[in-house]
């Protein structure tokens, strides 16, 4: 009889994800690294016992202020470490649990690896309704947490302690997984967690969950290079699983090889440093103008590692060459099928090697003058330094005051963003100096993630200085982290681009028929009744250092680099907040972004938008 040790649920659970380790290509990575969450009754008495008196435990609990912030952290934690390593995320019943929900949808999006450990009410029901309980009459099952299933890749309730070992196999299935990652949330009762069995001793050996690069099929392989071989004017966009693959030498290969132009997501934005002959930066609706013209004029799109969303494609608007073919090389077959591809199955590394391999052999070569290439990068590069340098007598305006954070931060700086007006600024404009510093959430769009995100990616990589680019919008809708990173010492530099409101929202306004905006901007109600008064004056910097942070406000574009120097010098976390005239952010460069405009209007320039929406809209792709 194999022998056996006599724990509470919560105690297995803990000893178990300790336990955990994941394999690629030879080397081994300990995957779970601590728990991050906020204690109430739901979860203190079970997982927080476990965690305060397990010996040997090496996992460390970091202390939230924000469940949702939380899962943030944890995101981009993971999201940095390539999706080799993770933090999981405890809370209570009740809103504690549902506070997760946000950021377990921005893991899923994103398909990032994130673990969530929410509490649930007692699985024999005695003292039902405990507070915060959820009473559903239709169906008594149903609590606050079966709102994960809609957002997780994985979701289980622990009802007894001994369902624990198939539950935690199969969630570890799925945050191994590279095709099905995402959030994974196991709801854990409060009296189970507290509940002891005899598990087997050998449950909490360690386990290395192998993560295998998947080899093209000869057959996809075959499709492919005929496709390809077809084709003069290729144009690469390449996403998040090149990262993930670390597949970025493997692609600067493939396009010299054939002299191939390369265009990035978001996700994939800085796996080639900006000053790569090939890069032409971002592609779609906050692309660039030279990504934008290649794609446009493409014969085929070599999508790597990508989604294909709305606006990586422009609204299915940005590929206009009637005879345009998509190949997609892809783990996940639910993303490589998409907009009809040519779907090639396999780990994004090995795939480029085998088509490179292969096409050398047929000595394919793209139709591209390098010429014409060089130029039209140069050609954007001038407009990048005009948006960097522009000038105004009413204040900073942000496209300059982003240039100056990019001339002064090094090829070792992290940014991390995610909503608002910045993505599309930072897109089309930031030369990223060096690999894997470019650390955008934009799969969610997510406000908030961006503070609590940079703390996570100074987690993952300690070693390097990280900055939050956070509008005053996101800024207000979550900083909580802000005060973990304090308590925990942890250097995080949040750049606060103060533009007096959601001003990427109002230019969505305005182009659609608005005269000027409505309901967007951050300001007093007037005496017209509507919110179109005075601008609100903030002062973040203060808001900063009641938490404890260091804190500058500029309001002098010439005093911008001294202060990030200054803030640089200091030992903790710091904000700098910089006033910056509202609405001066960077505009669309042959792009279109498909959103509902209203078919009728008693303002005449929006139905007049909506002429013009459905004139675009019949010449996009519809599947």
């Amino acid at each position: 009889m194999s022998k056996t040790v006599r724990l509470t649920m919560a105690q297995a659970l803990l000893r178990f994800l300790d336990a955990q380790y994941v394999e690629l290509d030879g080397l081994e990575h300990k995957f779970v690294h601590g728990v991050y969450g906020i204690f109430g009754h739901g979860n203190l008495l079970g997982v927080g016992e476990a965690l305060e008196n397990t010996q040997d435990l090496s996992l460390r609990y970091y202390q939230a202020h924000n469940e949702q912030g939380a899962v943030h952290a944890a995101t981009a934690f993971a999201k940095q470490k390539n999706r080799l390593g993770i933090l999981a995320c405890t809370s209570s019943i009740g809103p504690g649990a549902l506070n997760m929900v946000t950021g377990a949808a921005t893991a899923t999006v994103n398909r990032i690896p994130v673990l969530l450990l929410p509490g649930d009410i007692f699985a024999d029901r005695q003292p039902d309704p405990v507070l915060q309980q959820m009473e559903m009459p239709h169906d008594y099952t149903i609590t606050a947490n079966d709102a994960f299933k809609a957002v997780s890749r994985y979701w289980d309730r622990i009802q007894r302690p001994e369902q624990l070992m198939t539950a935690t196999l199969n969630a570890m299935r799925v945050l191994t997984d590279p095709a099905d990652t995402g959030a994974v949330t196991l709801a854990l009762p409060q009296d189970v967690q507290g509940e002891a069995y005899d598990y087997p001793a050998d449950f909490f050996d360690k386990r290395v969950w192998h993560i295998d690069r998947r080899p093209p099929s000869e057959g996809s392989l075959k499709r492919a290079v005929q496709l390809i071989k077809g084709k003069k004017h290729p144009v690469i966009i390449a996403g998040g699983g090149v990262h993930y693959s670390f597949a970025g030498e493997e692609l600067k290969q493939f396009a010299e090889a054939f002299n191939i132009p390369i265009t990035v997501t978001q996700a994939g934005k800085s796996i080639v440093t900006w000053d790569h002959s090939l890069n032409m930066g971002g592609v779609g609706t906050t692309g660039t103008l030279a990504a934008n013209l290649l794609a446009k004029e493409a014969d085929l799109i070599i999508a790597l590692g990508t989604r294909l969303t709305d606006f990586s494609t422009a609204s299915k608007t940005a590929f206009k060459n009637p005879n345009v073919e998509i190949l997609n090389l892809n783990v996940c077959a639910f993303d490589g099928l998409k907009m009809s591809s040519t779907f090639l199955q396999a780990d994004a590394k090995l795939a480029l090697v085998a088509l490179t391999e292969a096409l050398q052999e047929a000595g394919y070569k793209a139709d591209y003058d390098s010429q014409d290439l060089a130029n039209l990068k140069a050609k954007w590069s001038q407009e990048v330094d005009r948006l960097y340098s522009m000038q105004s007598p009413a204040g900073i305006v942000q496209t300059t005051a982003l240039g100056v954070v990019n001339d002064f931060l090094t090829e070792n700086d992290i940014i991390v963003a995610a909503a608002g007006g910045l993505p599309g600024d930072l897109h089309r404009l930031w030369r990223s100096k060096g690999v894997k510093t470019y650390h955008m959430e934009y799969g969610f769009s997510c406000m908030g993630y961006e503070i609590a995100g940079a703390l996570g990616a100074k987690m993952a990589e300690p070693d390097k200085d990280v900055y939050a680019l956070v509008s005053d919008g996101s800024f207000l809708m979550l900083h909580s982290e802000l005060l973990t990173a304090v308590q925990e010492g942890q250097k995080i530099t949040i750049v606060m681009f103060d533009n007096g409101g959601f001003q990427c929202i109002q230019s969505l306004q305005k182009e659609h028929g608005s005269p000027s905006g409505f309901g967007n901007e951050l300001r007093y109600r007037s005496d017209s009744g509507r919110l179109d008064g005075d601008y609100i004056t903030v002062d973040f910097a203060g808001i900063a250092r009641s938490l404890g942070a260091a804190a500058y406000t500029v309001t002098d574009l010439a005093d911008l680099a001294g202060t990030l120097e200054k803030a640089r010098q200091e030992a903790g976390a710091t904000l700098i907040d910089i006033k910056v005239i509202p609405g001066t952010h960077s505009g669309g460069y042959e792009s279109y972004w498909r959103v509902g405009v209203a078919e009728v209007s008693d303002n005449a320039q929006v139905t007049k938008a909506h002429t013009r929406h459905d004139e675009v809209l019949a010449k996009a792709r519809q599947w």
